[in-house]
């Protein structure tokens, strides 16, 4: 961890020094860094009446805590922490997109996670409708998450593709060779999701279709902004790793109930597994982010090509 530690801060004073003084980075925690937000959330609780987390809440911290490390790094940009989201401007919001987990049908680990502890903890009746009732959900399988990393993180890490992209390969047909246990597991999925609907931890699919997976990813965050209330004309997220939308990609799709345009930043680790034949046109490819002007929709571009 040392190692990560050292070259993480190589790479922050490094965007500093580029950026220089009278710039600023707004830093919006998603899921994987859910943890930067531990000491600030505690904080809160244990106020008597805390204010709303709302759409956008002012994160702030203490010497000593990740947050000041972090800022610490990027001097003397001016560094601001947002939470859930932020206002780009007053009709473009942008947030990571991990509230997303409690509503996708795919059945990855977040999913089943949550759907299992929303009855623990007792989820309000129709399901979230603050940003607090995504919280009480999703944060303890983050934390959980964030846990074991820290104990297999860095190996686990080291290997080119994940166990969720080698499940995904196994699952979706497109891993290599037709092993006996293989087949099993395939055979035995749609058993398994089914098991798992009648057990109230769904509604889950047994597709793992490339075509599913965006239109799941789309669905769940859709159903978010439409929970929280967002009344934006532009949603920017990233999260599910698939930007968008693409040339060639259904406009429709990327619209939510409300008539916002979403726009995907997609991911910027490099995932084979999930890059196909042709990585150099994969949606899946590194290197996307959006720019937003004063005016207009956001676009997407792709810094490393």
């Amino acid at each position: 961890m040392r190692d990560a530690l050292g070259a993480s801060e190589e790479v922050f004073r490094d965007l500093a020094a580029a950026l220089g003084s009278g710039r600023q980075i707004i830093i919006v925690p998603g899921n994987h860094d859910h943890h930067l937000l531990g000491p600030w959330l505690e904080r809160r609780a244990g106020k008597q009446l805390p204010p709303p987390l709302g759409l956008q809440s002012a994160v702030d911290w203490r010497a000593g805590e990740t947050l000041a490390t972090l800022a610490g790094w990027l001097a003397p940009v001016d560094v601001q922490v947002a939470y859930p989201g932020v206002w780009l401007r007053t009709d473009a919001y942008a947030v990571h997109g991990h509230y997303g987990d409690r509503h996708t049908t795919v059945p990855m680990l977040e999913r089943l996670g949550a759907g299992a502890m929303a009855r623990i903890v007792g989820e309000p009746a129709g399901g979230p409708r603050r940003a607090e009732d995504y919280e009480a959900t999703l944060a303890p399988i983050y934390a959980w998450i964030h846990a074991i990393a820290q104990g297999g993180g860095p190996e686990l890490g080291s290997k080119s593709d994940g166990a969720s992209a080698r499940a995904w390969h196994a699952l979706s047909g497109r891993g290599r060779g037709r092993g006996l246990r293989r087949g099993t597991l395939v055979a035995v999925f749609p058993a398994i999701i089914a098991a798992l609907n009648r057990a109230g931890i769904g509604p889950v699919r047994a597709d793992l279709s490339g075509a599913e997976l965006r239109r799941a990813g789309l669905r769940a965050i859709i159903e978010v902004i439409a929970r929280l209330r967002v009344d934006a004309a532009h949603v920017i997220c990233g999260h599910t790793h698939r930007a968008g939308p693409l040339p060639g990609d259904d406009r429709s799709e990327w619209r939510s109930i409300t008539g916002a345009e979403l726009l995907n930043t997609g991911c910027w680790i490099h995932e084979p597994a999930f890059l196909g034949d042709a990585p150099h046109e994969s949606p899946y490819r590194a290197g996307f982010a959006a720019t937003l002007g004063p005016t207009g929709p956001p676009e997407l571009v792709n810094l490393l090509e």
